[in-house]
């Protein structure tokens, strides 16, 4: 064997920032497999993209324009903070953003708007109550408590109905926990399991169970109008508990011609249980860890996590992996080494996108936390394209034959055009560049995991701002003309500008999709090009 230098570094912000680039050279063993067969491939660009929460921190042009440069991919409006007036004011900074983007012929920022869904919540509070384990605490349904005589009021009717004696209450996803003990109409006694400073409107999990409450409540319909009428790309849809909740949505948006994506949070009890029919529904999925984590014992999480991640890859569905990634950089400037190691997991097992939550939002570090994400996903994935260590990516190009037999002709098509044009893009170590008016085959290619980029040219706006959310795709707007090798070479001309390919490099073109683009319905084609000097 043979040992080679392997460089790392942490990668600075721009604009000046005072932070060093550190390097280390590594001796590392290479495995003689894989020395060979290893391909020149073009400048890397994200791959695992970036879902950042906006708030405080980053809804001021130039903190989202930093964020938007450092490697944001889309935008998040959590509905459950805010008002519609402060949330349409991020909206028109992405526009902003997305304008001055489409003429540098950039990736645009998507926006995803996430619903607040149904809450249980504790009530107001005279002054905090510090409890301690053994205390005695009733919940009420009853209003008017403000913790006298440690009695609290639950913002829910049915709470008494929901819980049993020996149900665990968890108290903000487990910082508190209550054991019943008793209950009546309305009215639940309990003993403090894990002590704590008791706030008003605390949210509250039963473990193990989901509230009688509907999916999208009279707000969650009300904000969906709001994304409605700003255009979001994306809605978040919290707390599902069955497919057709995720179909009645859809059809909401298709009657009111949105061409919004249904992405569906896996958060609660019910949601496991009814896993597969809610993925097949939806659009994509977010593996919501809080609420998940709170309804169901923590060591499922992972297990979760991975099952999750699978399934939506086989569907060929996006999938995110949300909170509590860098839950310590909302206050300090570096990670803790398991909030590193848990993005790295998440990258390995084949999220299309991480999320930032707070510390984007509210955050004393947004940009710090967005570039360790960043710095930590592109490391991840050099060391699965240099070490040899591409199961994971093989095991995704793998064609399913009985899946595939459950498309109608057109569609298996597709399918079976994808995966070869991965096959031959990692055989000869090419990208590949695809023209797309629908999106389609850019998904397509996405969730096989070619090694090297999928450049994705679109005419429509729309379609370049989802596939921000697709692993491994850079999407960029082009006009179409008449003249294919016309647009061919424009193409290329501009990946070329930006520095993603060079001349003389071989690229894969694929022409193929729902929407025949210079070729004939029943034709596929892909050609192999070099980049003109």
């Amino acid at each position: 064997m043979q040992l080679r230098k392997v460089a790392f570094r942490a990668r600075h912000a721009p604009r000046g920032r005072s932070e060093t680039r550190v390097r280390a050279n590594l001796d590392v063993q290479e495995d003689p497999r894989t020395q060979n067969g290893r391909h020149g491939t073009a400048t890397r660009v994200q791959k695992t993209k970036v879902v950042a929460t906006i708030g405080p921190a980053s809804c001021e042009a130039e903190q989202f324009y930093s964020l938007a440069e450092n490697g944001m991919c889309v935008a998040r409006l959590n509905m459950s903070h805010g008002n519609h007036e402060s949330h349409m004011k991020v909206v028109e900074v992405v526009r902003s953003y997305n304008r001055r983007a489409a003429e540098r012929h950039e990736p645009l920022v998507a926006v995803m708007l996430d619903t607040k869904g149904p809450e249980v919540r504790s009530g107001d509070l005279s002054d905090p109550l510090l409890l301690k384990k053994g205390d005695k605490v009733v919940l009420t349904t009853v209003d008017g408590s403000r913790g006298n005589n440690n009695t609290i009021t639950v913002n829910y009717s049915g709470f008494t109905d929901d819980v049993e004696v020996g149900d665990h209450v968890l108290v903000d996803g487990g910082l508190m926990s209550f054991v019943v003990e008793t209950k009546t109409e309305t009215t639940v006694s309990c003993r403090v399991e894990d002590g704590g400073l008791m706030k008003s409107r605390r949210h509250l999990n039963v473990r193990g169970k989901s509230a009688n409450l509907p999916s999208i409540t009279t707000k969650d319909w009300e904000d969906i109008e709001f994304g409605i009428q700003a255009g979001v790309d994306f809605y978040a849809l919290s707390f599902v508990k069955d497919a057709d909740i995720v179909r009645e949505l859809s059809e909401f948006l298709k009657s009111r011609q949105s061409e919004a994506r249904v992405l569906v949070k896996i958060e609660s009890a019910d949601s496991i249980k009814n896993l597969y029919s809610i993925l097949e529904a939806s659009d994509g999925a977010m593996v919501a860890r809080g609420d998940l984590g709170a309804e169901l014992p923590f060591e499922e999480v992972p297990i979760l996590q991975k099952r999750i991640i699978d399934i939506c890859r086989k569907m060929g569905k996006p999938v995110i992996v949300a909170t509590n990634m860098l839950e310590s950089m909302i206050e300090n400037p570096t990670p803790t080494r398991a909030e590193v190691s848990d993005i790295a997991v998440a990258v390995r097992e084949g999220a299309d996108a991480v999320m930032l939550s707070g510390e984007t939002a509210f955050g004393a570090y947004a940009l710090k936390s967005l570039e360790v994400m960043t710095t930590v996903a592109e490391r991840i994935h050099d060391s699965m394209g240099s070490s040899g260590d591409l199961g994971l990516q093989r095991e995704s190009t793998l064609l399913d034959l009985n899946v595939l037999a459950q498309f109608e002709t057109g569609a298996a098509m597709s399918h079976t055009f994808a995966y070869h044009a991965t096959l031959l893009s990692n055989t000869i170590g090419t990208p590949l560049v695809v023209f797309t008016r629908k999106g389609t085959m850019a998904a397509l290619l996405s969730q096989y995991r070619p090694f090297g980029l999928i450049f994705a040219f679109t005419d429509n706006p729309e379609v370049q701002r989802r596939l921000a959310l697709y692993h491994g795709v850079h999407a960029l707007g082009l006009d179409f003309s008449d003249d294919a090798e016309e647009t061919f070479n424009r193409a290329l001309g501009v990946l070329k500008g930006k520095g993603l390919i060079h001349s003389g490099q071989q690229v894969a073109v694929v022409r193929s999709g729902q929407q025949p683009i210079w070729r004939q319905d029943s034709t596929h084609l892909i050609q192999v090009k070099p980049v003109p000097v």
